[in-house]
């Protein structure tokens, strides 16, 4: 089974978050975008419900016991779990299947998403609550007041904070690639190296990246993999202080 890695790219600094020769994590998209929607479709639902409940409009008898106000909260944390957990399939959908930065509207709306449908998922409730005159100031202020938090909490859980695109994926997918960690003192040329299992993290740049990084030699592990290769990655170090 091959190594899955953080990967950096050394000469941008971003992310790619996966071997930049695999193009992308494997798998479809299709279906993790459309299990997003159904979770944003369901957090919806239960945002309605417990705009219903806590303004005292239906009662649902799984919650008879409890006060309007708290059934209500009940329903918005189910209503966050929802929103959450669809927000974490699309990003995952977008590892796999990302947008293209030459659609900026696109590119922005796949890597917003899940903020969006959070924001569709509690702020009606905040708007709608305050804005019934027949609920009690208490309902209004706590129900308001638990909304919001799960809106912040959801919020930062559903944003994207390093978003990938097409072209970040094309351009690693094109470029022959070495990886190093922070602390190691070689350059490896295959990311599955055994003598990086153990690393959460590493950076991929060209050889001469590596280089200036002061990883001037190849890992011996991968040097075995790589015969054919090593005359030509030797001679980097000589080219370099020739110039």
């Amino acid at each position: 089974m091959a190594i899955k890695h953080r990967i950096v790219s050394a000469s941008t600094g971003k992310t790619v978050r996966t071997a930049p020769n695999a193009g992308g994590q494997s798998g479809s998209a299709l279906p993790l975008r459309l299990a997003a929607v159904v979770l944003w479709v369901f957090a919806i639902a239960f945002e309605v419900l417990a705009l219903c409940v806590m303004t005292e409009k239906i009662a649902i008898p799984l919650f008879t016991k409890l006060s309007p106000l708290v059934a209500g909260i009940v329903l918005l944390v189910i209503d966050f779990i929802f929103v959450v957990a669809g927000a974490q399939l699309w990003k995952k959908a977008n590892r796999i299947a990302p947008a293209s930065e030459a659609n900026a509207l696109k590119f922005w709306l796949w890597n917003n998403m899940g903020v969006i449908a959070c924001a569709a998922a509690f702020v009606p409730f905040i708007v709608l609550l305050l804005l019934n005159k027949d609920t009690d100031k208490r309902t209004k202020a706590v129900g308001v007041a638990a909304a919001a938090i799960l809106l912040i909490i959801g919020g930062l859980a559903s944003y994207d904070f390093d978003p990938v695109s097409a072209e970040s994926y094309a351009q690693a997918a094109g470029t022959q690639q070495v990886y190093w960690t922070a602390h190691g003192k070689r350059f490896h040329t295959h990311e599955d190296c055994s003598a990086l299992s153990r690393t959460e993290e590493l950076t991929a740049g060209s050889v001469q990246e590596a280089i200036d990084a002061g990883r001037e030699t190849m890992c011996k592990i991968c040097e075995k993999r790589d015969a054919a290769l090593i005359e030509k990655i030797k001679q980097t170090p000589k080219e370099k202080d020739a110039a």
